[in-house]
């Protein structure tokens, strides 16, 4: 039996809140306390975990392969906004990514983190406790530090990538449910 859909588990009572369109790859967990907006996707073996504060997740939002989001289990959330990319085996602990940032495979995000809009972190960057990337502003490096400001072909670049994105989730989307069709499983 294939499977065509990840796995979307309760923890405490609450069980995640998800957009009727948004893509969640075989393989992908969503766990708790998590709400995901319409046009979102969460690919291959990525890890959603809310289970002692939430986790808000905006529309059109591109969560790629292997990503891990979870939350601080005292004091803090994460809160990521609506437009987004975030890069294949990223990891974002509660921290706050506003709408129309970037965040780069393999990058690290840790507790009371923001990322402005249109700010973006470099791919393999570790953005230490409590900093905050400002709009425009393209940090790198681990520690991550501020590299430079983008150009605004770059900061257009964000929406083909989020954009793109949806696309191919829709197309994977319903690819699977054909699948499951076929199977017998819908």
């Amino acid at each position: 039996m294939a499977q065509t859909q990840g796995n979307i588990l309760p923890f405490r009572g609450k069980w995640p809140k998800i957009a009727d369109d948004v893509f969640i790859a075989p393989g992908a967990s969503v766990i708790g306390d998590v709400e995901i907006g319409a046009g979102s996707s969460v690919w291959f073996n990525s890890v959603i975990r809310g289970d002692d504060n939430p986790i808000r997740i905006g529309e059109r939002v591109n969560i790629q392969d292997g990503t891990v989001i979870h939350v601080h289990s005292k004091f803090q959330g994460t809160w990521i906004g609506n437009d987004i990319t975030i890069g294949h085996m990223a990891l974002l602990h509660a921290c706050n990514i506003q709408d129309k940032a970037f965040i780069g495979m393999g990058s690290i995000v840790l507790d009371q983190c923001t990322i402005e809009t249109h700010g973006m972190l470099a791919g393999g960057a570790m953005l230490t406790p409590g900093k905050t990337v400002k709009g425009g502003e393209l940090w790198a490096g681990r520690p991550a530090k501020l590299m430079r400001e983008l150009s605004r072909d770059e900061i257009l670049g964000f929406d083909w990538s989020f954009e793109s994105y949806s696309e191919r989730a829709q197309e994977y989307r319903t690819e699977l449910m054909k699948l499951a069709n076929e199977l017998g499983e819908v």
